[in-house]
C-alpha cells in the first residue's frame, strides 16, 4: 500500500516553522517580511522553497539560509530541501504582513 503525503498539512507545518527564521538585521521573521514566495513539496517529502531577500546584496543570506535549513529539519515528513533565491518580483515593504509592519513600526 502506497502512503500519500498530506501536502496541505505539511505546507502549514513548514510555514509555521519558517515563522521562527528571522532576518537578523530587521528582527522580523521571513514569513512576516514577505520573503517566502512559495513552497513546493514532492511526494517523497523533498521541499523547494522559493524566496527572496530584502536586497540582492543582503549580507545575512547565509544566516537566513541556515535558519531555513534548521527550521525545515524540525518538520516531520520533510526529507530534504533546497532554497531557490529569486529577484522577481523584487521585494518591497508592501509584501509584509500586518504583523511584520507592526514589528517594524509601520503603524
Amino acid at each position: 500500500m502506497e502512503s500519500t503525503l498530506d501536502t496541505e498539512t505539511l505546507t502549514t507545518q513548514i510555514y509555521t516553522a519558517l515563522h521562527n527564521v528571522f532576518d537578523p538585521e530587521l528582527g522580523v521573521n521571513i514569513i512576516d517580511l514577505g520573503l517566502v514566495y512559495g513552497v513546493d513539496i514532492r511526494e517523497d517529502g523533498f521541499v523547494t522553497l522559493t524566496m527572496t531577500l530584502t536586497t540582492p546584496g543582503c549580507p545575512m543570506h547565509e544566516s537566513i539560509g541556515e535558519g531555513v535549513g534548521a527550521a525545515l529539519s524540525t518538520v516531520n515528513g520533510v526529507t530534504g530541501g533546497e532554497i531557490k533565491i529569486v529577484w522577481e518580483p523584487r521585494w518591497d515593504p508592501s509584501m509584509m504582513t500586518d504583523a511584520g509592519r507592526a514589528d517594524l513600526g509601520y503603524w
